[in-house]
């Protein structure tokens, strides 16, 4: 399974994780989908140990066979996840969710901020990347008709408010670092745990 849109972001996103992120370190992926954000990432970071998961079968039948492709030591099979369930144990250094706040009912990202907080070691990050209003408002046009398409397809999902993402994840400890602008009119979201 290929995804342009990972092809289209997945530097912009691995430029980003370089900086936020040490040399070493232990990262959970949530909602890999195709799992082409894993080994552009593990490829590029040997000492990144990257954990794929993803709740669908067909999704990690696809990560597994970019694994099996890509031969790398430091990209794990990946896991049966749902963010809601139950995760493999930490301590992780970052959780990393690409599009899943948009395509996904509000209540797992309540339950992606509070299974991060209890999985991430204290100062690990939690790296959101996809497209956001803020101030109410959306940023760019395509972004309002990408929100009327997602909501067509179920209602329970759509372009969420920024300023609403980042109260819940403060609501379990973490504290907003840095808003990236990004390509297509997305941010990338650095969300640090406190003690």
């Amino acid at each position: 399974m290929k995804s342009p849109a990972a092809a289209r972001n997945r530097q912009p996103i691995l430029d980003v994780l370089s900086v936020i992120l040490p040399e070493r370190a232990r990262i959970l992926e949530v909602a890999s989908g195709s799992g082409e954000h894993g080994v552009h990432f593990a490829a590029a970071r040997p000492g990144w140990e990257w954990q794929p998961s993803d709740p669908n079968s067909e999704a990690r039948d696809s990560i597994s066979a970019w694994c099996e492709h890509a031969g790398l030591a430091n990209l794990l099979e990946p896991l049966p996840l749902d963010v809601a369930g139950i995760w493999p144990a930490g301590p992780f250094d970052a959780v990393v969710a690409i599009n899943l706040v948009h395509i996904s009912p509000w209540e797992v990202t309540e339950a992606l901020m509070a299974r991060s907080a209890q999985r991430l070691r204290e100062g690990g990050v939690l790296y959101l990347y996809g497209p956001y209003r803020r101030d109410g408002r959306h940023t760019a046009a395509s972004n309002a008709a990408f929100d009327a398409d997602l909501k067509s397809r179920d209602p329970r999902w759509g372009v969420r408010d920024l300023e609403s993402v980042v109260a819940e994840a403060q609501a379990h400890g973490f504290m907003l670092e840095q808003t990236i602008e990004m390509p297509a009119n997305n941010l990338s979201v650095v969300l640090r745990l406190h003690a």
